[in-house]
């Protein structure tokens, strides 16, 4: 018969493997993460934690060890809800109403759902037009294509018919959605600038609006800050699944995120370089300060006003799943923070 000595030490020895090894829902975690970042000065954050490895410097913080990181370019709410329910992505950012609406979709579903990591930024979005016969949102007309990256549930799609609704009324929310035309910013830049295409405006974010106003042939029509107000623009967000399954990860790119928006906060003269380094347009340094130092851009992990993209999408019945409040879309370890 075993001795009470001997039981102990099995009991011991086992929970020993049993830690080793990890029980279940604590299996280790991925040495891998795939991010998608997009263009322009709203992916400024995701930018610089790329550029600066700052998730790989948190990983380890965190004792996950060496992490890959893989980084793609995508453009678009559809393109990148696509490849985050494909599975992907780790994480993504992208505009807040692409978000939402995939976190509404995806709702309750399991190995689906989605769930916010944090903000990520804001600026002034510019609806340019090379029409000088638009100088207003009342002058568009049905000969006026207008360029954003992508349809319905885009960033500036939907900042666009928020605009609509203040000028024509909520109701009349899509008034303009017939004009619009899928296309990325860099494409839309040069089919705007050259006059030789359908494309006759353009609504887009900084350096794109800054470069097309640059052009004698364009001018502004309307610019978001003043319609709307100054919100995040941008968040980051990622598979529940994947969050539930790597918490250390989740609390490493948290921390990066941070330290990113930290880094540009107080080195906006390297932030403008790194950007300067990876943009897809030539761009000068001195151009991606004055962005910078534009008094509507704003980078932080804590959500400013997500709430308002909810409830306009939710009135215009673009959203079925409406959240009671922002916490119920993001991360519980920003909860604490002053968010909306």
């Amino acid at each position: 018969m075993m001795s009470m000595t001997r039981r102990l030490a099995a009991v011991l020895t086992g929970a020993a493997l049993i830690l080793a090894i990890g029980a279940p829902g604590a299996m280790a975690e991925v040495k891998e993460v795939r991010i998608s970042k997009g263009y322009g000065i709203l992916y400024l954050p995701l930018i610089v934690m790329q550029d600066q490895k700052l998730l790989e410097k948190q990983a380890a913080k965190a004792g996950l060890g060496d992490i890959a990181t893989k980084w793609l370019v995508l453009d678009g709410g559809n393109v990148i809800n696509d490849a985050m329910m494909a599975g992907t992505l780790d994480f993504a950012g992208t505009g807040a109403p692409g978000f939402v609406t995939l976190w509404s979709k995806a709702k309750g579903i399991p190995n689906v759902e989605v769930i916010g990591i944090g903000g990520m930024s804001a600026t002034s979005l510019s609806l340019n037009s090379i029409n000088p016969n638009v100088k207003s949102l009342k002058d568009f007309t049905a000969k006026d294509k207008i360029a954003l990256p992508g349809i319905k549930t885009s960033l500036s799609a939907v900042v666009l018919q928020m605009m609509v609704a203040k000028e024509f009324g909520r109701e009349n929310f899509a008034k303009l959605d017939p004009m619009t035309v899928s296309l990325p910013h860099p494409e839309a830049l040069a089919a705007l600038t050259s006059g030789k295409t359908e494309i006759t405006a353009h609504f887009t974010s900084p350096p794109f609006s800054f470069l097309e106003l640059n052009d004698p042939k364009v001018h502004l029509v309307a610019d978001s800050i003043d319609v709307i107000g100054n919100i995040t623009l941008d968040v980051v967000f990622a598979p529940k699944k994947f969050v539930d399954a790597n918490p250390k990860m989740t609390d490493a790119f948290l921390a990066a995120l941070d330290e990113a928006c930290d880094f540009i906060a107080q080195n906006k003269d390297a932030a403008a370089e790194i950007f300067v380094r990876g943009s897809p347009v030539k761009v000068s340094k001195d151009d991606v300060l004055t962005m910078l130092n534009d008094k509507g851009a704003k980078f932080s992990a804590t959500p400013d006003k997500v709430m308002d993209f909810a409830e306009f999408m939710g009135l215009a019945g673009t959203i079925k799943v409406k959240p009671a409040k922002w916490t119920d879309m993001f991360i519980p370890q920003i909860h604490g923070r002053k968010g909306s």
